[in-house]
């Protein structure tokens, strides 16, 4: 990088830089890159260098804002593949399993979010968890209406987030006040789609919710929508629960396997993002591997609706590899942190006698879901060229972490307590696009 790009600089960020360029699952440390004393330069909110603070801050033009959070560790925004904007009241409610908790809860709040006032209120308390948290991007499903999708839309843009989210399309076995048709559906999602796609840092989710609550005609208009949009993620649900199973293949006695009820539909490929993915067989992971599906894997809901365990090293076999996301799953899951979410991960990978260590956990909610939705060119590590979301944390935000770090080391140890004890309260400061977004709470 040269002094005449970085004298463009507008703004800079100082601390303990990290951030990964390959997988250390696979490439052990050479995948990561770790700088001291860094500095990221920015102009626009994009990544114009990123180097040592004695070498580039001497080259910064004299106007240049420098947010200094020397000794703090900075790493890429945190990113969440899969989350329900409705859901927030949702969140711990007591219910036998997945099925029971829908209807007893779940399709009770989403209604309310056809109430433009409502869908506002609950979009503002969702997008300051997210960044309280240091989440900066996520792939949501609002409610069926409308008014959720443009209320979610509307926030981030406001906030200048890069998010993705999708109008729920629910055709069936939902209250009737949370349904809508195959072709309003349809109507409704393209119309979302016009308004919205590629509007500054937004971006559309074709979400029919799961083959269960989507008619065939549905799951066809949400495949015409995608060929008509080639660009768009896809977002559903898929073998979260046994009995969702059973019920999912008595509705479509043709499939094989719950799998080829969306390859049917065309709704499997490279921009699908599969939640949950626990009860696969070895040949529908194959089916995703061959289309470059992506498996979304929701630990925390996973575990409080005793779903099931996901098998991560069956996923990752070498000799077809799926690929992988990791997400908080709000209201099945129990935490808007992603620290919390891996921390949940990395148990139920021990349960199978699986391990990721510090490294792949905080390459996994970074550049690992940023390449799972798609967007590692844009967000996810600190290459120049990127748009620079951030997140600030503090391995000592508590009484219990900083008792712990007395006796730490080595950085590993210190990732390792940060995603064991961390949440919220590790999060010092929040970037999106360069501009500090964490909000402020009142306790």
């Amino acid at each position: 990088m040269t002094t005449k790009d970085i004298s463009r600089a507008d703004t800079a960020l100082r601390g303990r830089l990290l951030w990964f360029v390959d997988s250390p699952e696979e490439h052990g440390e050479s995948a990561v890159r770790y700088i001291e004393d860094g500095l990221l330069v920015l102009a626009g909110g994009k990544i114009l260098a990123v180097g040592e603070t004695s070498v580039l801050r001497s080259q910064l033009p004299a106007a240049a804002v420098i947010h200094d959070h020397s000794g703090r560790l900075i790493t890429p925004g945190f990113i969440d593949p899969h989350i329900h904007l409705p859901q927030t009241q949702v969140v711990a409610s007591w219910a036998a399993q997945l099925l029971d908790w829908l209807n007893t809860y779940t399709f009770v709040e989403e209604q309310k979010y056809g109430d433009p006032a409502h869908a506002a209120r609950g979009a503002a308390f969702f997008f300051d968890e997210l960044l309280s948290n240091g989440t900066t991007t996520a792939v949501a499903f609002c409610s069926v209406h409308s008014a959720s999708a443009e209320a979610f839309f509307a926030e981030s843009e406001r906030r200048n987030t890069r998010m993705a989210a999708g109008k729920v399309m629910m055709d069936r076995y939902a209250p009737d006040a949370l349904t809508d048709t195959a072709q309003s559906g349809y109507d409704d999602s393209k119309a979302l789609i016009g308004r919205w796609h590629g509007r500054g840092r937004q971006l559309y989710a074709i979400a029919p919710r799961f083959a269960i609550t989507s008619t065939p005609g549905q799951l066809e208009a949400a495949a015409t929508l995608s060929r008509e949009n080639p660009d768009c993620l896809v977002e559903t649900h898929i073998s979260e629960n046994l009995e969702e199973v059973a019920t999912a293949k008595r509705l479509y006695p043709e499939c094989a396997d719950y799998t080829a009820i969306y390859e049917k539909y065309g709704l499997l490929g490279s921009k699908s993002l599969m939640g949950h993915s626990i009860h696969l067989s070895e040949s529908e992971r194959q089916r995703y591997a061959d289309v470059d599906a992506v498996a979304v894997f929701c630990p925390t809901s996973n575990l409080f609706l005793g779903s099931g365990l996901f098998d991560w090293k069956a996923m990752r076999d070498p000799r077809r590899p799926v690929r992988i996301g990791v997400a908080t799953d709000i209201g099945g899951g129990t935490s808007y942190s992603m620290l919390q979410t891996m921390n949940e991960a990395y148990k139920v990978l021990q349960l199978q006698g699986q391990r990721l260590d510090s490294l792949a956990l905080f390459h996994a909610m970074t550049r690992g879901n940023a390449i799972a939705i798609g967007l590692d060119h844009l967000i996810g590590s600190f290459e120049p060229g990127h748009e620079c979301d951030a997140v600030v944390l503090d391995a000592r935000a508590t009484p219990a972490m900083a008792h712990r770090m007395e006796t730490v080391t080595t950085l590993a140890e210190e990732l390792f307590v940060l995603v064991t004890l961390g949440d919220d309260r590790a999060v010092e400061e929040t970037y999106v696009m360069g501009e500090p977004k964490k909000p402020r709470k009142r306790r």
